[in-house]
């Protein structure tokens, strides 16, 4: 018998693992969403993706402002649930919400724990230019992505993708293995581990301005905030009074064009092609693909490089 599930998780990374439960014919009793928030330029209230897809099944959907209240473990209770899974709900599960399915809690968790505990694995490993990541899924205890691991698989990170399009292919990864972690979790043949808490790392949430590009570090650096911060919230910089966000960057390999930058300082802009934009780092070039405008669209630099102009600065906005 499969188990009653109460299915918990809000954006489009949560999406993949609820269709992967429908689909293989668990018997889901309903789904926990974030409310409903505006969204867009205009502020239009919209419906969490996993609420959509919860609708669409004629799934009950609950939609709490807060996790610890009497009202949400009656309404948790009420669907009589023999298991949780979760995938980017947003909230950490108080105990007496832990404790209503007899089987347990699984997370769905987008880094290799115990490294990169918290809200924005996938971003921060771009950030902090790691080579591999992967999945993990847990048992679910109070802490912050501290219980034991019950199944993880490894992915390898292309060198050119950003934090949108690996948390594509990790939401699917994570979808795949939750069949097998659940049957394996009842049927003995998975055995939960503990953490090495020793060797944890915990990450920050993602805020506005980390995103501030700082053209004293170098090119590497640079490009892997820009990968991990695409498509929110941005890598941005100014040219003049003019703020830019930066969609995509290469590491420059042109030998002519890294010794065209020499004696030019961090920032200043040593190349303007029908290809890219190339701009100064403390160390290496950065070959800036596509920007946008604060008032204008994503373009290509190849068509906006008229715009600029060789010996330009590009930095903090100018006072």
């Amino acid at each position: 018998m499969k188990p009653r599930i109460l299915y918990m998780g809000t954006p489009d990374f949560a999406v993949p693992a609820l269709q992967i439960l429908l689909d293989s014919g668990y018997p889901v009793v309903g789904a926990v969403c974030q409310p409903d928030r505006p969204q867009g330029r205009h502020m239009i209230l919209q419906a969490p993706p996993v609420k959509k897809l919860a609708l669409a099944h004629g799934l009950p959907v609950l939609q709490p402002e807060k996790v610890r209240t009497p009202e949400f473990e009656a309404a948790v209770r009420s669907l009589r649930p023999e298991m949780i899974v979760t995938a980017a709900y947003g909230r950490i599960l108080p105990p007496n919400i832990l404790a209503v399915p007899p089987l347990g809690c699984l997370n769905i968790h987008a880094s290799l724990l115990p490294a990169y505990r918290g809200a924005a694995p996938i971003q921060w490993c771009l950030i902090r230019g790691e080579q591999e990541t992967g999945v993990t899924i847990m048992l679910m205890d109070e802490g912050m992505d501290t219980g034991d691991i019950l199944l993880q698989r490894r992915l390898a990170i292309p060198d050119d993708i950003d934090a949108g399009e690996l948390s594509d292919l990790l939401s699917q990864l994570g979808a795949d293995m939750l069949p097998e972690a659940i049957n394996g979790l009842l049927g003995g043949s998975l055995q939960p581990r503990p953490q090495d808490h020793a060797r944890a790392t915990t990450i920050s949430i993602m805020t506005r301005d980390i995103g501030l590009i700082e053209w004293q570090s170098d090119a590497r650096s640079i490009n892997n905030l820009i990968r991990g911060t695409s498509p929110w919230p941005g890598a941005l910089t100014w040219c003049g009074k003019r703020r830019l966000k930066i969609h995509k960057a290469r590491i420059c390999k042109d030998p002519e064009i890294l010794a065209a930058a020499a004696g030019y300082e961090p920032g200043t802009i040593c190349l303007c092609s029908r290809e890219a934009i190339s701009v100064v780092c403390g160390q290496g070039v950065l070959d800036l693909l596509e920007v946008q405008s604060e008032s204008g669209k994503r373009m290509q630099c190849g068509d906006c490089a008229h715009n600029y102009r060789l010996g330009q600065k590009m930095g903090r906005e100018e006072a």
